[in-house]
């Protein structure tokens, strides 16, 4: 298995990218990522006057959307490791009029009260935590009994086909549009990160080794992405 990654290498790297990582995501995915984000918030449970949380909630993107979900009587909180991808994040909804608290925070270690929020989110954050058992573990804590959590990432597919389409799609669309924003090297951390990335299987096994019920992993585009969905007890 590959060595993880040092921790200050990654959140500099996303404060790098964070100017450009809208317009990458859109370009990269077609647009389809937003209708995978807005899979994810339905999937979380969160409901009107709702206190959320979204976990390295990057530019804001998941926030926003639960945001419009729980109203002016709800609460959502943007947590994020990169100062600059929360500012990106803090102007957007000062643009959009969408209030949402962005705090600075370690996955592994958030600053949260155990049993403080109704839902939860992560997108595109659990593959490169450097402890996901952890990182399960302090969504856990935090959420009240009966909150569910919706975790959306890029995968390695299981079928050979699936694994050959998506590395043609790395290498022809991935890289090029990476070195087109400058940002190539920036972008080769996402093969490795998908080659150690545990699979929806063994994801489901994680958490509920951490405690959760009714957990089930919801493979999307052929197994290229994925939803984990939990509850607490």
């Amino acid at each position: 298995m590959s060595m993880q990654p040092d921790p200050g290498e990654i959140q500099q790297l996303f404060d790098r990218i964070a100017p450009l990582y809208d317009r990458l995501n859109d370009s990269l995915s077609f647009g389809t990522h937003r209708i995978w984000k807005q899979m994810a918030v339905n999937w979380s449970g969160a409901k009107g006057g709702d206190r959320v949380l979204d976990v390295c909630c990057g530019s804001g993107d998941i926030a926003l959307l639960l945001a419009e979900v729980v109203g002016p009587t709800g609460t959502v909180v943007g947590a994020d490791f990169s100062v600059a991808q929360l500012e990106v994040a803090r102007h957007r909804s000062y643009q959009q009029l969408r209030s949402v608290d962005w705090i600075q925070a370690d996955a592994l270690q958030l600053p949260f009260e155990d049993e403080s929020f109704d839902a939860a989110t992560m997108g595109y954050g659990l593959r490169n935590l450097t402890d996901i058992p952890q990182g399960l573990h302090e969504l856990y804590r935090v959420l009240k009994p009966g909150a569910g959590v919706a975790i959306l990432d890029m995968h390695r597919p299981q079928s050979r086909g699936m694994r050959a389409f998506q590395q043609w799609y790395l290498d022809t669309l991935v890289v090029p549009t990476a070195q087109r924003f400058r940002v190539k090297e920036e972008y080769a951390y996402i093969a490795p990160s998908l080659d150690r990335f545990p699979s929806g299987s063994r994801q489901v096994q994680l958490a509920k080794l951490t405690g959760f019920q009714r957990v089930v992993h919801y493979p999307l585009m052929g197994g290229m992405m994925g939803v984990l969905v939990a509850q607490k007890p």
